[in-house]
């Protein structure tokens, strides 16, 4: 018995469809996705710190001194996260 064309012609359009990817996924990646990884890095870090800041104040009751030191450190840590990842993106 003959082999059933339409699976045939699935497997041809699926090999087609994973070679495409393949190349595509080679190249760059585009620069508004970049912008937009390096800035989520940078605003998370801050948003962590800041809301670390925010819990310790609150617990010991020190407002607004933790909530403005965490925020820096949220800062220095976010910058250094964008550099390393802008490091790692030139490679």
């Amino acid at each position: 018995m003959a082999e059933d064309p339409l699976k045939t012609r699935l497997e041809i359009a699926k090999s087609k469809f994973l070679n495409k990817n393949k190349s595509e996924k080679d190249g760059k990646t585009s620069p508004i996705g970049t912008a937009f990884k390096l800035s989520t890095e940078l605003v998370s870090a801050v948003a962590v710190g800041t809301i670390i800041g925010f819990i310790l104040d609150k617990t010991f009751g020190t407002k607004p001194w933790l909530i403005i030191i965490f925020f820096f450190v949220g800062v220095i840590a976010g910058i250094t996260n964008v550099i390393r990842s802008a490091k790692n993106m030139q490679k």
